[in-house]
């Protein structure tokens, strides 16, 4: 197993920063870019790296394609970054493989989309900022922006997020839990939840035994002091070694309409609707699995603990199209044995670091939902797999019109209808007959997003002097 160069990555990857409860995404324009690199040269040493131990704040920063193009990096380097990364999130092949049509189409987001004051070419950077409470996190961007606004940097949007209390999301369930442990960050991780770290940073080994695809430069380019970036082989210099691919998308979760329906589908009873919330999602409220506790809540802790469906194939106690089933199918997937099962699911693997959001109520009411953030090292073969082939997939692991129920669900048409006119259905397997819980609507909605470059420390330092 390779050590990893905690020092070189930033922390974000490694850690979820659970102290640091409150967030605010900064989204930059670089106008000016020989200003730009001098303040990333200056915020470089602030950024918080794989050994920092938070008390009250964290930073990290994250480059979009176009604003590597602003910095001033040469279309030739600029070839070697992930195709995915290049052509962005409203590239028209990624909008249809993604499924954001019609209500979640690029051009009504409210940002990195193709309409606005914010769209996918101004959005350069993010300024990720990370505080313990509300009051540190205001003074602390208050030293920050001054700062950023004196090189160069124009704020086109600020994206505010929290950690709750409880863990629980929009929806009422508590979230974010069962993370894959990356191979050689934690000494006691169990193996079957144990993945590769170049799976989710570039410049280790994948689960397929070979490092993912990296921006590698040549060691002789006149751009930039190249001397700052670790060597792979004789003439060449990896800029991505000990960074990662971002992928931030923001998710507007309808929570009342959510549960108006499964209270519809429950004949209003409050326990059979939380019952079938629960279903729908593979847990219970408090975070506690289907698989394990089929028959009622526990309550308690967060239950990130070992569990499988290779004893539930049947989908008798988790649903089979449940949404955590769905995105992570563990040691039962397909025909596939329990090892094999395992195997295959390691490579579609995500670190997920998302976080609430909601905004001040106006005309329109209060807007909740979660800022979507993962990481991984291919993302072809990570987040698009997995949001295509396992969560819209209407007939994944053999079901019929079952799009993920929580966030697969196709978007609706201007005539208000699914957008190739299937049923979209949620199935509940039972013995002696199965429920179909017809005509889901879609409790999500994009409002923005984008795929950013996540760099090393190393790499930051070398952006500065391009």
């Amino acid at each position: 197993m390779e050590a990893l160069e905690k020092h070189d990555i930033q922390g974000l990857v490694l850690k979820g920063y659970g102290r640091m409860t409150h967030t605010r995404y900064v989204l930059l324009r670089v106008d000016d870019p020989a200003r730009a690199k001098a303040w990333l040269a200056d915020i470089a040493p602030e950024i918080s790296d794989g050994n920092h131990s938070a008390q009250r704040t964290c930073l990290n920063v994250a480059f979009t394609y176009p604003g590597l193009r602003a910095l001033g990096m040469r279309d030739d380097n600029l070839r070697q970054f992930a195709r995915e990364f290049r052509e962005g999130l409203t590239d028209p092949h990624r909008k249809r493989l993604l499924g954001d049509l019609h209500a979640d189409d690029p051009e009504r987001w409210q940002w990195g989309g193709t309409s606005g004051d914010a769209r996918a070419e101004d959005v350069h950077v993010m300024l990720m900022v990370f505080a313990a409470t509300v009051e540190i996190l205001t003074d602390y961007w208050a030293q920050l922006e001054p700062v950023v606004l004196a090189h160069g940097l124009g704020v086109i949007g600020k994206l505010v997020g929290e950690l709750t209390d409880d863990g629980k999301n929009a929806f009422g369930f508590n979230d974010g839990i069962a993370q894959p442990d990356i191979a050689g960050n934690h000494p006691d991780t169990r193996p079957d939840n144990t993945v590769a770290a170049g799976e989710f940073l570039l410049g280790y080994k994948n689960e397929y035994g070979v490092l993912p695809e990296s921006p590698y430069i040549a060691a002789g380019d006149q751009q930039g002091d190249v001397s700052l970036l670790p060597t792979v082989g004789p003439d060449q210099k990896d800029l991505g070694r000990n960074g990662s691919y971002l992928v931030f998308r923001q998710m507007q979760i309808h929570r009342h309409e959510f549960w108006e329906f499964v209270r519809e589908k429950s004949a209003r009873d409050e326990a059979a609707a939380v019952r079938l919330a629960s279903k729908m999602f593979g847990r219970w409220p408090s975070g506690a699995p289907l698989v394990l506790f089929p028959d009622a809540d526990p309550g308690g802790e967060h239950y990130d603990v070992a569990l499988g469906y290779a004893d539930d194939q049947e989908g008798l106690r988790c649903p089979i199209g449940s949404h955590i089933r769905r995105a992570n199918p563990r040691d039962d997937f397909e025909d596939n044995g329990p090892a094999k099962s395992l195997s295959l699911t390691k490579k579609h693997r995500l670190i997920r670091r998302g976080r609430n959001y909601k905004t001040d109520a106006d005309a329109t009411g209060e807007e909740v939902g979660l800022h979507f953030v993962c990481f991984n090292a291919d993302i072809a073969e990570q987040f698009e797999f997995i949001q295509h082939t396992w969560v819209n997939y209407p007939h994944f692991n053999n079901l019929h019109n079952d799009p993920d129920p929580i966030i697969g669900v196709a978007s609706k048409s201007k005539d208000d209808e699914p957008k190739d006119g299937a049923p979209q259905n949620f199935t509940v397997q039972q013995r002696p007959v199965n429920r179909h819980v017809l005509n889901l609507p879609r409790f999500v909605t994009i409002r923005g997003g984008a795929y950013f470059f996540f760099p090393s420390l190393k790499a930051i330092r070398y952006l500065a002097t391009i």
